[in-house]
Formats: C-alpha cells, sequence, structure tokens
C-alpha cells in the first residue's frame, strides 16, 4: 500500500522496531473509509502489535484489508471487536465527522482510540470526546501522519531536541495533495459537514507539527482563508486554504494546504516544512528531491554555526511513535504523544475552519 502516488492510500512500511512479543498487545481496525488506516496498522505491527480483527459494514473493502494483512479476521459486527476483552487499542479511519462517534463508542467499550486525523470536525464533537476520556480513562490518539510517519520529520525533532537551531520560533509548513481524478474518490470527501474543510482535514498535520517543533501547548488563529479555485463540479470542495498562528510563548507558523500537486510530480504532494531557530534553520524535502529524478525522500537539511549539512535519513531513523504508544497503553503513560496535545491540534484545526474567511 505505499502508494507514493496516491496521497489517500499512502501508507508507509519501516523496519519492524517490535516493543512487544506476538500475542501480547491485541489491535483491531474498524471503519475504513480512509486509506490511512493501511499505514497506522503497518505502523503499529511493525511495533509488536497483533492485528486481531477488522470490521467495516462493506465486506469488500474488509476482505481487501485481509489481503493486506493475512493474519487477520474478519468480524462481523462491530459489537464483535468491542466485547472482545483482548482487543486493547482499536484503529479507525471512518468518515471524519464521524470519527469522534467511533471513538466514544471505543471508549466506552473500555478500549483505547487511535484515529485517523483530522480526529473530528466541531467544537462540540471535541468536547465529547474530551468528556468521555475524562470518564473512561482511555486514550483518543490522533495518526497525524506527516510527523508520525515521516523519517524527516521524525529526525527534524532529534535535531530540534539537541538544541542545534536553538530555539524554533516559527515554522512554515506546506502541504499540496494530489486530487487525483475526483471520481477516484468517495462522496463524502467533497461535502463540507463531513470532511470537515481543508484546514481541519489535511491542515491537521501542519498544525500538529507547528505545536510540535515549537513546544507550544495552545495557540491563536491569527487569520485563515479557504478558497475553491477550480472545481466548480464540486462547490464545498476546499481546494486551497492557508492559516497564521501565534502559539502562546510568541512562536509563530504560516501554514499553506492545496489539492493542486500536478500530474508531473512523482508523488502525491511536495511536502516541505521549515523550522526557524534563533541559532539556526531546517528544511524537510518529506517526500521527493524535485528535479533529481532519484527517488529519494526524507532529506533533512540543516544551517547553523558550524555550517550546513544534509542528511537523507530513509531507513534510518524509524517511526517511534508507534512503539511508543503501545507502551502508553500498556503502562498508561504519554511518551508518544499525551492527549492534551493531541486536542489542541484537533481544537485548533477547527477553530481555523470556523474562522475562514471564503476568497472564491
Amino acid at each position: 500500500m505505499e502508494n507514493k502516488q496516491d496521497g489517500m492510500n499512502y501508507a508507509p512500511k519501516g523496519k519492524p522496531q517490535p516493543v512487544v512479543k506476538e500475542n501480547e498487545f491485541y489491535i483491531a481496525a474498524m471503519h475504513l473509509d480512509h486509506g490511512h488506516i493501511y499505514g497506522m496498522c503497518n505502523g503499529l505491527t511493525e511495533a509488536g502489535a497483533t492485528l486481531k480483527w477488522v470490521y467495516d459494514p462493506d465486506p469488500k473493502r474488509a476482505e481487501a484489508f485481509q489481503k493486506a494483512f493475512p493474519q487477520v479476521q474478519i468480524a462481523e459486527s462491530e459489537e464483535q471487536v468491542l466485547s472482545d476483552p483482548e482487543v486493547k487499542l482499536v484503529c479507525g479511519a471512518a468518515v471524519t465527522s464521524e470519527r469522534y462517534a467511533l471513538g466514544l463508542r471505543v471508549m466506552e467499550a473500555g478500549k483505547d482510540y487511535f484515529t485517523d486525523k483530522a480526529p473530528l470536525t466541531t467544537l462540540e464533537q471535541l468536547q465529547a470526546a474530551k468528556d468521555m476520556v475524562a470518564k473512561t480513562g482511555r486514550k483518543y490518539m490522533v495518526y497525524y501522519g506527516e510527523r508520525i510517519h515521516v523519517e524527516a520529520a521524525v529526525y527534524a525533532g532529534y535535531l530540534i531536541d539537541q538544541g542545534l537551531i536553538g530555539r524554533p520560533i516559527h515554522v512554515d509548513g506546506f502541504g499540496p495533495h494530489r486530487l487525483g481524478a475526483p471520481s477516484s474518490r468517495p462522496d463524502w470527501f467533497f461535502v463540507k459537514e463531513k470532511y470537515g474543510g481543508i484546514l481541519c482535514d489535511i491542515g491537521s498535520h501542519q498544525i500538529e507539527q507547528f505545536l510540535y517543533y515549537c513546544k507550544e501547548k495552545d495557540a491563536d488563529v491569527v487569520y485563515s482563508q479557504v478558497a475553491n479555485y477550480d472545481h466548480p463540479d464540486h462547490p464545498e470542495l476546499e481546494d486551497f486554504g492557508d492559516v497564521t498562528l501565534v502559539g502562546e510563548n510568541g512562536t509563530t507558523a504560516h501554514l499553506r494546504l492545496d489539492w493542486f500537486t500536478p500530474d508531473g510530480l512523482s508523488t502525491w504532494g511536495d511536502g516541505r516544512t521549515f523550522i526557524l531557530g534563533t541559532e539556526g534553520y531546517i528544511e524537510l524535502r518529506k517526500y521527493v528531491n524535485v528535479g533529481t529524478g532519484d527517488g529519494s525522500s526524507n532529506h533533512v537539511y540543516l544551517v547553523n554555526k558550524e555550517g550546513e549539512q544534509h542528511f537523507e535519513v530513509t531507513g534510518q531513523v524509524g517511526y517511534p511513535y508507534f512503539g511508543d504508544l503501545i507502551l502508553d497503553c500498556i503502562n498508561r503513560t504519554e511518551n508518544a504523544m499525551t492527549q492534551e496535545h493531541a486536542f489542541k491540534a484537533a481544537e485548533l484545526c477547527v477553530r481555523a475552519e470556523m474562522q475562514a474567511k471564503r476568497i472564491v
């Protein structure tokens, strides 16, 4: 499923780095409306999780999933999964507006929840999720894949933690995606109420990265705007959006999203991140090094007082988030990501969308 042309079904594979033994930590997958479910389950099984069940109302989707993960059993119902005491974590990639409700059912059943991004689409959904976390003590974790499942992005975090650019003060994030043939997308993808808008949807990756790299716990949306420049047949699609944020510690971000990746690009989007610090800067070219034709990815550029450095880190870093998440579920710790952070990124995505000016 590591399809570099198709962002909706892009599912990175890494080197197995198990933190538990086989049959020690059981997970399940449900509601496979977005292809990210494959990447989520790749990451967890590479970290040692045992994938026991898959359920989807569409049997064909469940069967396709089973071909990718032959060990999984197809459940006859959601209840069959939720009533299984062996299952500790449920992964879901439902329609975006329905992800919170699935999470409530999972947590009510006494299991932790790992959802595709964006994890929700309204502030009311956010409050319901927070209330259920408080009630049950379960986790509502989020697959912010453009950081946690990209080795260049993971490596940038290591460089920042070593103080190699001083204090991070600004992030420029660019998240262009390829739409492809609109007919290849599900109907819900074009309904604003269901997908949440571009700043909520693919903007969630960028907002989460800003909070993470600049070590911010909160931020204000200074301005945000969205547009539909070139898709009149889908009037509720936002094919462009950008947002500016200011963190509570004074750091800033400008983040741009669009659905205009040209067909000639060798991957689904030229995702890039620039992180400015007081003593240097980092540039990430996550998925492609444009114009080289070498098929490489995960390029990290570091400039500081020591000089200029370039690292290509594919296969060098791995994806520690998934092992950390498994251990967090077992030990009730928060090393992979805090619940506060996961919810704050989600909240800011919703607020950015609520405040957005429609340009065209």
